[in-house]
């Protein structure tokens, strides 16, 4: 059982770690795409950075999130379902 909840728990790290990683290429791709049709079409006004910088915040709230390993909260979660867990298999 242990060794399952491991690989669960691997598992979804991976996942998020995926989601992660589209997040900054979709992050990095747009901005850089904006980035060019400013420059070519209204080199006047500079209006790429409102965007770079708002999607920017969530990113890096994304990027900490990541870097604590999982979102906030997750180890009581966790710490909740195992004594959740352990009172149902005191009534069984």
């Amino acid at each position: 059982m242990d060794e399952e909840r491991r690989y669960e728990r691997a598992k979804k790290r991976i996942e998020e770690l995926k989601a992660y990683y589209t997040h900054l290429t979709a992050y990095i791709s747009v901005n850089i795409m904006l980035m060019i049709i400013n420059i070519v079409t209204s080199p006047d006004e500079i209006w790429f950075i409102f965007p770079l910088l708002g999607w920017g915040i969530g990113i890096t709230i994304h990027t900490v999130v990541i870097i604590l390993g999982g979102k906030p909260g997750s180890s009581w979660e966790d710490k909740k379902i195992k004594q959740l867990m352990d009172k149902y298999n005191e009534k069984d």
